[in-house]
């Protein structure tokens, strides 16, 4: 089973994938448009011409020569018919899409122009080890069971935290003393749940990279128990549910990233007469992993805003067109060696418009190596849907950013997870908290801080909300302890039982 390939994201037939917009390469930096003459202009030449029927080449820059070499290429080869023989020997067959001379020569472009390394990334400032106004509090430990952690969300209706693992997916309520009840046990692990209407729950189907139709959505019963049977089914891969009134008939209808594996999508559920529903889709390519719904452009009409994270990575704009559809528009687009992982609506600069928190560090796959662009980014928003990236923080293998007034100051700080930290050299990265000490007159600044937690667990998934009632935002860390060791020789020194962990906010 790889966890990372139903979280956040493969890199399969989209590992060349570019992205379109400058701004969004960050960091990254890249090998740029050279003089090339030779084998390796024929090379550049021909990844544009074959890659680009499906999408962009990727600059050799992003990856080192070996991830190309030995990971990469040899996993894209298939996909143009061409056989591979021991990683570095390639032949033509008859399905073949290209003569094997041109790919050769994408070959020797990768490998020529590409690093012998790449740096981890860094960070710009130095991070305070404080608990930044955190009180912590745990459940017991499970010795019994490796703690698998799946999802956790807050219900702060009850002051609870929901829990579900890969190993038994069951879904776990957990009441403000920790006390756990076992609410039901669902045929696969709970992804999602949401608490903003009526709560449903989201269940995975099949953890495994397959195109199976077996995720559900279930809602749940005000004893926190979700019912007997599913009310949407047969979805491939769903990670993520919310709801809006798409078609302003009084009824609630549901927006599904189906995540799936080669296929998959957005899709939106259309609530019609005695409980049933008319699919949809809205985007029907596979990598769906995220929405958030709203009345975006001020029509009185709900709109969505998503995030693909497969192949042709980016974030889009769906405009309700008033009769049952939606328009598309791309607002930011990204390579999919950055591995994006979560997105979030905030005001950052305090303008009334909505800019977008994103991070980008799934790193599952072929290129398991340690990136400098990996991170957690903000986009301004210029007006007229443009986005323009403003804010860069560097963060190995980072999983998910949530944005909420934590300190009560009237602007959002930042919270984050990284599944795929620097495990040797940055453990503590693995989870930290960003107060934002912006002037209202100039630009984005955040103050990092990092609990010291590392030793507790391994988190890959979070939730924010007041799980104590006191009227702040409080973080709640589910810990996924065992597997997905990138790095060599790195052996679990957190607690590989604690199921998740609390981080109470102390601000008054």
């Amino acid at each position: 089973m790889n966890l990372l390939k139903w979280l956040s994201g493969l890199l399969v037939i989209g590992i060349f994938v570019a992205m379109v917009a400058v701004q969004s390469c960050g960091p990254a930096g890249g090998s740029g448009e050279k003089e090339l003459t030779g084998e390796l202009a024929a090379g550049r030449d021909a990844a544009k011409r074959y890659c680009s029927t499906c999408h962009l080449p990727v600059d050799p820059a992003l990856l080192d020569k070996d991830t190309w070499k030995n990971q990469v290429l040899p996993a894209m080869a298939p996909y143009l018919g061409i056989e591979v023989w021991q990683k570095s020997q390639y032949f033509a067959s008859e399905k073949s899409a290209m003569p094997i001379a041109e790919w050769m020569n994408i070959v020797a472009y990768y490998d020529s122009l590409a690093p012998a390394s790449l740096s981890a990334a860094h960070s710009p400032a130095a991070v305070s080890p404080d608990w930044a106004n955190f009180k912590l509090k745990t459940p017991a430990s499970d010795t019994a069971r490796l703690a698998t952690t799946t999802m956790v969300a807050i219900d702060t209706a009850s002051k609870a935290v929901f829990t579900s693992s890969s190993e038994v997916s069951s879904l776990i309520k957990w009441n403000n003393t920790f006390k756990k009840e076992e609410m039901a046990l669902l045929p696969s692990p709970a992804i999602h749940v949401s608490f903003s209407g009526s709560p449903i729950v989201t269940a995975v189907g099949e953890m495994k990279a397959y195109d199976v139709s077996q995720g559900e959505l279930y809602r749940l019963e005000p004893t926190g128990k979700p019912d007997a049977q599913p009310f949407i089914t047969g979805l491939r891969r769903p990670l993520h549910t919310t709801e809006a009134d798409f078609n302003r008939d009084g009824k609630t209808d549901y927006a599904v990233s189906a995540f799936g594996h080669a296929l998959g999508g957005l899709y939106v559920f259309m609530q019609m007469d005695k409980g049933k529903f008319e699919k949809i889709p809205v985007r029907e390519v596979a990598g769906a992993t995220q929405s958030v719904t709203g009345d975006f452009n001020g029509d009185g009409w709900p709109d969505i805003i998503a995030l693909f994270a497969h192949a042709d990575e980016g974030i889009w704009l769906f405009t309700n067109n008033q009769k049952g559809g939606f328009s598309e528009k791309n607002l930011l687009r990204f390579p999919p060696v950055y591995g994006s992982s979560s997105f979030q609506l905030a005001d950052f600069n305090r303008d009334g418009k909505p800019d977008i928190l994103y991070t980008a560090g799934d790193n599952s796959d072929y290129s398991r190596i340690l990136k400098p662009y990996h991170g957690i980014y903000i986009f301004l928003n210029q007006g007229n849907f443009q986005f323009e990236q403003n804010w860069f923080y560097p963060v190995n293998g980072a999983t998910k950013a949530m944005a909420a007034d934590f300190d009560r100051d009237g602007d959002p700080d930042i919270a984050s997870v990284a599944f795929f930290a620097d495990l040797h050299h940055n453990p503590a990265e693995k989870f930290l908290y960003f107060r934002n000490e912006s002037p209202a007159t100039s630009g984005l600044k955040f103050q990092p801080f990092s609990p010291p937690i590392s030793g507790l667990g391994r988190w890959i998934c979070m939730d924010v909300n007041d799980w104590d009632g006191d009227g702040d935002p409080d973080i709640v860390l589910g810990n996924y302890s065992k597997g997905f060791l990138n790095q060599e020789e790195v052996k679990a020194d957190w607690n590989v039982y604690l199921p998740f962990l609390v981080l109470e906010n102390a601000n008054q």
